[in-house]
């Protein structure tokens, strides 16, 4: 598993890969909460997400935007989610810690999370994908 910054001309692009579908999700989240806070470390407050999207791309996407409206609104910073996916619907219980601008302002304001160019790939070492971050 591993995700890394790929330079892109006005907004974040994010390359991730993972051996499973969710551990690219997880990945994926991982890679947001670094661009928009920096470092992240485990906390104990934990939320749930359910969701259905139409295919696997919208289902990430819906994902990682109510992520980031939990995060906003609730002003959490989570380290990492566990999840369960069965077909175009997820579970995910994401663990997090309080927003504290001591330790987490190291990073962008995320606007949005981006279709342009979003594709989730499978080959015989897991699963990979590109996506941008709007900032």
């Amino acid at each position: 598993m591993s995700f890394e910054e790929i330079s892109h001309t006005a907004d974040v692009k994010i390359h991730a890969r993972a051996p499973t579908l969710e551990e690219l999700f997880a990945e994926t989240l991982k890679a947001l909460m670094q661009v928009m806070y920096g470092t992240t470390s485990q906390g104990e407050i934990k939320r749930e997400i359910r969701i259905e999207s139409g295919d696997i791309e919208s289902l990430l996407i819906d994902f990682l935007s109510e992520v980031l409206f939990i995060s906003e609104v609730e002003s959490l910073v989570f380290s990492e989610a566990s999840l369960r996916i069965n077909g175009l619907s997820l579970i995910a219980e994401l663990k997090g810690e309080p927003f504290d601008p001591a330790r987490h302002s190291g990073g962008s304001e995320v606007k949005g999370i981006s279709y342009s160019g979003l594709a989730i790939t499978h080959d015989a070492n897991g699963y990979m994908l590109d996506i941008i971050f709007d900032v």
